[in-house]
């Protein structure tokens, strides 16, 4: 259902790709459930082993005092959250954490530290970690806040695979999520990470009150990047004490399922990863996340600061649904 005058984000779009509207995704949205699923599985398989998870672990390298004011997030300095501050971890102490999440399963191993953007002295030690993760075989990947000029081609010399860079929510409802960086900011940073030819992991946050239609221009923005990100986290809001959005309605989770399904079918050859608040999804919800187009999870028990689905749980859904982690 591509729509050749689909609006174009700033930046990473070509003229000849094609394009989605939000409202070519909103119909997606509106199919009857079963038809949008069936859909969406009949598109994974065109490009993926339908029952193949790829894994990747989560660490928090830097963790709390973020400047910024994202309303979901329990690292800003400016919300409530009972989150301890951290200092940056030591190199040793990340390579533990990777050798562990090579030998449970896990592929790639993806770092995170609570910054606006990374000042130098800091990034040389994060290049450190980059080198020494992918000495031991494992895909990288750093999120790391926005990037500035020379940055990107840094963390591209040193091995790093994929930056993480989520744009959360649509550009027109950023604001109400966002005020101490805009959306042009972190396409910036987007496009300096594509153009030092890393490649990108880009998704959204699900839950924060939002319509369909704002869910809907998510996707869209992210489809009509090119190409689109090789990675897709949909985050599911986990409603943390002292952040502004605690007191979030929970979104219906059929809801989220047909957000996974409308990202498979216009994002056909990307991993579409089920991440932030797996923890609190029962079995039967991830197996439907699954069918409808799901291909990733963070693998481990903790995600930055939150807690994940338990490892040895995920190993008895793969058996019970005869899926292989890859």
């Amino acid at each position: 259902m591509p729509h050749a005058s689909a609006a174009t984000p700033a930046g990473l779009v070509s003229s000849a790709a094609p394009k989605w509207t939000t409202e070519d995704i909103e119909t997606l949205f509106a199919l009857p459930f079963n038809d949008l699923v069936y859909r969406a599985q009949q598109v994974q398989r065109q490009h993926f082993n339908a029952n193949d998870i790829q894994r990747s672990a989560l660490l928090s390298v830097k963790t709390g005092g973020c400047s910024e004011d994202c309303k979901y997030c329990s690292q800003s300095a400016r919300h409530e959250a009972k989150l301890e501050r951290e200092s940056m971890l030591e190199l040793d102490q990340v390579l533990a954490a990777a050798k562990a999440a090579k030998a449970g399963g896990a592929t790639r191993f993806c770092m995170g530290a609570a910054w606006r953007g990374p000042k130098d002295r800091d990034l040389e030690r994060v290049l450190d970690m980059v080198r020494s993760v992918k000495a031991l075989g494992l895909e990288t990947c750093v999120t790391l806040g926005l990037l500035r000029d020379g940055q990107a081609e840094k963390l591209a010399a040193a091995g790093l695979d994929f930056y993480n860079h989520n744009l959360d929510t649509a550009e027109e409802f950023y604001g109400e999520i966002v005020s101490t960086h805009t959306y042009a900011e972190r396409m910036a940073t987007l496009e300096k990470a594509r153009g030092a030819g890393m490649k990108i992991c880009c998704g959204g946050i699900i839950g924060m009150g939002e319509s369909r239609r704002i869910r809907a221009g998510l996707l869209a923005q992210l489809a009509n990047m090119d190409p689109a990100p090789e990675s897709v986290p949909i985050n599911h809001l986990i409603a943390i004490p002292g952040t502004p959005l605690e007191d979030v309605p929970p979104l219906d989770p059929f809801e989220f399922v047909r957000t996974i399904a409308c990202a498979r079918i216009s994002m056909p050859k990307s991993y579409v990863r089920l991440s932030a608040g797996r923890q609190g999804m029962s079995d039967e919800l991830q197996a439907l996340c699954f069918l409808a187009g799901a291909n990733s999870i963070f693998y481990g028990d903790k995600l930055l600061t939150t807690g994940n689905a338990e490892t040895g749980k995920d190993e008895a859904l793969f058996a019970r649904l005869g899926l292989r982690g890859v």
